[in-house]
């Protein structure tokens, strides 16, 4: 991706332009967190106070998740406004930790404004079912899109349902198609087992975050009983959760949220010089924060694994842009 801010003075200020957006859901997706009905998040554009040009513009998106840890849109929508609608190199790059959706959406747009290449279209896309029963559709149009992986929720109803279903899916699963299975936290450690003992020998890629946050050790002696991987998601939200994690010797699999994880040098950096097993994933995103999410991917090492994009069908009008949200700004 070529991201060089050697060049870039502290002082150099840029008109700074914010738009919060709120783009619902074709249907709620249910997960282990609650019922989730529209996605909000904040598109911001910086133009440098010397640009003699239109286009010389960057742009970003704020996609905050706190049930994941990040800052909620209150949170970053006044720390927007507290830049006045001018904000300087210094004071992004500045950014506290607390912020970690605000870094990823400034840091973007800094990105954005060095007219990169734009990014390669992507394939290797991970589909997300639908929770539960509704899996099972034939008529679903996931089914024909040529997904190879799919991913499904589980822990949203009692768990012998689940795994009756799990046996269901399995049954009517493409050849060569393989499932993740998304636990978001929610199962018990005995439960977990039961999972684990449902996937062997059976076209599951990984079983990802089965227990809560505080339950890494568990997870970890998880790892090794049982052939089918795990994967953490809700451990390593935050750039400070990754860096324990990874110090504290995880030897599976590491999902990663770029838009709620931080600045992208930072994941940037970090990758190319330590060996780390990802997958890169969406957190309902729109089409601006995306351009950086698919910049990341074309940067990175050894991402071999199906990237969590699949969720476009998601919104009732694509995945959206700049200038189209339903919350004016």
């Amino acid at each position: 991706m070529g991201i060089n801010f050697n060049n870039y003075q502290e002082n150099t200020k840029y008109q700074l332009r914010i738009e919060p957006y709120c783009r619902r859901f074709k249907q709620p997706l249910q997960t282990h967190h609650g019922l989730w009905r529209d996605r909000q998040g904040i598109w911001i554009q910086l133009r440098p106070m010397t640009a003699s040009e239109l286009g010389e513009e960057g742009w970003g998106e704020i996609a905050p998740l706190p049930s994941f840890g990040s800052e909620n849109l209150t949170e970053a929508l006044a720390f927007c406004h507290s830049f006045g609608g001018e904000i300087s190199f210094k004071q992004i790059t500045s950014i506290p930790d607390r912020f970690p959706a605000c870094q990823f959406g400034f840091e973007s747009a800094l990105i954005d404004l060095q007219a990169l290449e734009d990014p390669p279209h992507l394939t290797n896309i991970c589909g997300l079912l639908p929770t539960g029963k509704a899996a099972l559709d034939p008529k679903l149009p996931i089914w024909n899109q040529g997904y190879q992986t799919l991913k499904w929720k589980i822990a949203v109803a009692e768990i012998s349902q689940e795994l009756k279903l799990f046996q269901d899916l399995l049954s009517i699963l493409p050849e060569g198609v393989k499932l993740r299975l998304d636990a978001n936290g929610g199962l018990t450690e005995q439960e977990a087992h039961q999972w684990l003992q449902a996937c062997a020998g059976q076209p599951v890629e990984f079983l990802e975050q089965p227990l809560g946050v505080s339950e890494f050790p568990a997870m970890l002696t998880l790892c090794k009983q049982y052939q089918t991987p795990l994967a953490l998601d809700e451990s390593i939200a935050t750039w400070q959760q990754f860096l324990q994690v990874y110090h504290q010797g995880w030897p599976g699999i590491m999902v990663i949220k770029p838009a709620i994880f931080g600045f992208p040098s930072r994941l940037i950096d970090f990758c190319q010089t330590h060996p780390v097993d990802i997958v890169i994933s969406s957190v309902f995103e729109t089409a601006i924060a995306r351009k950086m999410l698919l910049r990341l991917v074309a940067t990175l090492p050894n991402l071999d694994r199906a990237l969590g994009f699949g969720t476009d069908r998601w919104f009732e009008e694509g995945i959206g842009g700049w200038g189209d949200g339903e919350i004016g700004g």
